[in-house]
C-alpha cells in the first residue's frame, strides 16, 4: 500500500480550512498534516513538515499566497514540495502571478472532492492542473494581450537537439508518456531530458516552461509558432517554435 500524500492547507478562513480537511480526508490517500492561516505560517509549516503538496490561498494577511509560493519553491530544502493554488473565483487575475511564482496548478475552492484529489495527484507527479474555469481565464488573458514579439531567448541555445524536441512537445501539451511515444524513447529518458531542460531554462515545472515560451514570443495564441523574424510556423531550430496540437491543448490546460 502506497504512503498517503502529505498536504498542508493554507487559508485565512477557518471554515474553508475545515471544509478542505473534510474533503481531502474523504478521498482516501491524502493526509492533511498541517494548517496555516497566513503566508508566513504557510512557509513555516512547509519547512517544518516537508509536505508533498501545499494547498495555498492567494488572499491572506501578513504575506499573500503568491509570495509564500515563491519562497517555498525557491527554498532548496523544499525542492520536492509542490504548491497548488486555491481560489474562490475562476477569473482570478492573479493566476499568472501565481504560476510565475512556481505554483503547479490552480483549483477552485468549490471543486468536487474528486477534482481536488485529481489536482493534488497531478501536481505531485510533476504535471500541472488548472480548473476548467481558471483555464478559460488564462486563455482569455493570453488572447487579450498584444502578441509578444519573438525576442532573444539565450537559454535556448544551451538545449541539445533532443531537449529542444522535448521543449516543443511540453509547450504543445504532451504528457511525459506521450512525448516518449512521439520520440520512440522510454518515459524515464523523457523525464531525464525534462529535468535537464528545467535547469537550463531556469524554470521549476512545465507550467513555467509554457510561461517562458509565451513571454519570449516563441508561440502565439491563434497564430502558432513564430520565429524572431515574425514569420510562421517554425523556422530556426533554436527559436523553440512549438508545433500546435490538433486538439489545441497546451501544457497548462485540461
Amino acid at each position: 500500500m502506497s504512503a498517503a500524500v502529505r498536504v498542508v492547507i493554507a487559508d485565512d478562513q477557518p471554515l474553508v480550512r475545515s471544509g478542505l480537511v473534510a474533503t481531502l480526508s474523504g478521498t482516501g490517500g491524502i493526509e492533511v498534516v498541517g494548517e496555516a492561516e497566513d503566508g508566513r505560517d504557510a512557509v513555516r509549516a512547509a519547512r517544518l513538515l516537508q509536505p508533498d503538496v501545499v494547498l495555498m490561498d492567494l488572499s491572506m494577511p501578513r504575506m499573500d499566497g503568491i509570495e509564500a509560493t515563491r519562497r517555498i519553491r525557491e527554498d532548496p530544502r523544499l525542492s520536492a514540495t509542490r504548491v497548488l493554488v486555491l481560489s474562490a473565483y475562476g477569473d482570478d487575475e492573479r493566476v499568472f502571478g501565481a504560476l510565475r511564482a512556481g505554483a503547479g496548478g490552480f483549483v477552485l475552492k468549490n471543486s468536487a472532492p474528486e477534482r481536488v484529489a485529481e489536482a493534488v495527484d497531478e501536481v505531485l507527479r510533476g504535471g500541472s492542473y488548472l480548473s476548467p474555469a481558471v483555464a478559460g481565464s488564462v486563455v482569455r488573458e493570453v488572447l487579450e494581450r498584444p502578441a509578444a514579439p519573438a525576442i532573444g531567448a539565450p537559454e535556448m541555445v544551451r538545449l541539445t537537439d533532443r531537449e529542444l524536441e522535448v521543449f516543443r512537445h511540453l509547450v504543445g501539451g504532451l504528457r511525459n508518456d506521450e512525448i516518449a511515444d512521439a520520440l520512440n524513447v522510454g518515459e524515464s529518458t523523457v523525464k531525464s531530458h525534462v529535468q535537464h531542460l528545467y535547469r537550463k531554462l531556469g524554470v521549476r515545472d512545465r507550467v513555467q516552461v509554457v510561461v517562458y515560451a509565451y513571454e519570449h514570443g516563441l508561440v502565439h495564441p491563434g497564430v502558432g509558432p513564430v520565429s524572431p523574424q515574425g514569420t510562421s510556423p517554425a523556422l530556426d531550430r533554436r527559436t523553440g517554435a512549438v508545433p500546435p496540437r490538433p486538439d489545441g491543448r497546451t501544457a497548462a490546460g485540461h
